[in-house]
This record gives structure tokens, sequence and C-alpha cells, in this order.
């Protein structure tokens, strides 16, 4: 059995969202992406407090993908620092995460 992860991003707009979702689950590096928003977040970014509407895109793949996951949301993101963080999957519906070892090409 693989080991599992949940990947967050967050864009500037839907449209970044659903081609960073479809890129993933057409490539086999996810296999479901949620777009979820507008939500409002509040940061600092070069000395500066902002406020923006994005997008989160939550990514449910392997952990070994990882790394290609990150490379691809790097490449097709507008952001210059994309948030691109990994929460571990500790226990789940073993039907669910067998679905996700079979969609990304682990059988």
């Amino acid at each position: 059995m693989s080991e599992y992860v949940q990947i967050i991003t967050t864009t500037d707009s839907r449209a970044a969202a659903a081609k960073i979702a479809v890129t993933l689950v057409k490539e086999k590096l996810a296999a479901c992406v949620q777009v979820s928003g507008p939500i409002s977040s509040t940061y600092e970014w070069k000395g500066k407090i902002e406020q923006a509407e994005e997008w989160v895109c939550a990514v449910k793949t392997r952990k070994d993908l990882y790394p290609r996951v990150e490379g691809r949301i790097k490449a097709l993101h507008t952001y210059e620092t994309p948030e691109i963080i990994a929460l571990p999957i500790t226990a789940g519906n073993p039907a669910y995460l067998a679905w996700i070892d079979e969609v990304t090409g682990n059988k």
C-alpha cells in the first residue's frame, strides 16, 4: 500500500485552478483535485500586507508523486512563489486509497 498526501495550492483565478486540476488528473499525477473558492487571503508579501481573492486546489495523490506534482504546479502557476504544501493522509477509506493507486498508475 502506498503512502498518500493531500497537496494544497492557491491560485489567483478559477481558470488557473481549473488548468492545474485538469493537468494533474490528465497526467495521472492526481486521482482528484477539488477546487474551492473564492476565499479571502491576507498575507505579507515583500514587506506589505496584501489581501487577495484566491481559489484553493486540494490534490489527492501518492506521496512518491509529490516532486512531480510540485514541478507541474510550478510550471503552470502564475505566482512567483506559489503555496505548495503536502499534508499526510494518515488514515482513509481503504477503497478510496486503492482508487488513488489505481488512477495514478500504482496497481
